[in-house]
């Protein structure tokens, strides 16, 4: 979701920055940067041992949260290119889309209740999974609630973090940089936006093909 349908990633490194000069710590974009894609508890501990925020690490991903709720409402979804059409076209034709981020769930449905009902059939946010990414666990969690072998699905990611979670669940990965470089890697495609993306293309990348456009 952050950063790969939605520009939401800033919003999390400014919380991260506003929380550590609140607490007298230190952190910066840089910092805030290698999080991304990371699980919100783990997140909160970094903050906690190696930003100098204050409380238990529940407490800060609960201000983590917070902090980037308000800015959604404030500044509203802001949709990555192409996004929305991409999310409709496949909508549109059957595919089922399950949307697997680390983010809460609060935050996901606020997403998700920006389009069309029934755009995606599952959730698996990062309140409701034991292991977060690079765990393959959210997209096990989300392949089976759409009753499907991961190997028959496509992840779609910005991180580094989150390609290593799908790709070690078996399904097929593609990269779309964001704030983060996408390194190559063997059997992962790479795009630009999402506006690269057709339907035909989804179809050759589920069958073996690797698409690498950076």
């Amino acid at each position: 979701m952050d950063g790969t349908l939605v520009e939401s990633e800033e919003y999390w490194i400014e919380v991260e920055v506003e929380l550590a000069r609140a607490d007298g710590g230190h952190w910066t974009a840089a910092d805030g940067i290698s999080l991304i894609g990371s699980a919100i508890p783990y997140s909160a501990s970094v903050l906690r041992t190696q930003g100098g925020v204050l409380g238990t690490d529940q407490q800060i991903a609960e201000r983590l949260v917070q902090g980037v709720a308000r800015r959604m409402r404030e500044r509203g979804v802001i949709w990555r290119p192409g996004a929305r059409e991409f999310l409709e076209s496949v909508h549109a034709a059957g595919v089922p889309l399950a949307l697997v981020t680390m983010s809460y769930r609060d935050l996901a449905e606020t997403v998700a209740e920006a389009l069309p009902a029934g755009t995606f059939q599952t959730i698996v946010a990062g309140d409701a999974v034991k292991h977060g990414k690079p765990h393959p666990e959210p997209y096990l969690t989300a392949a089976a609630r759409i009753g499907v072998d991961t190997s028959q699905c496509i992840g779609i990611e910005d991180s580094p973090t989150g390609l290593a979670s799908v790709e070690a669940a078996g399904a097929r990965a593609i990269g779309i940089p964001c704030l983060v470089e996408i390194p190559a890697a063997e059997g992962r495609s790479r795009v630009r936006s999402l506006t690269e993306l057709s339907l035909e293309q989804l179809a050759a990348i589920a069958d073996g093909q690797v698409i690498d456009r950076l």
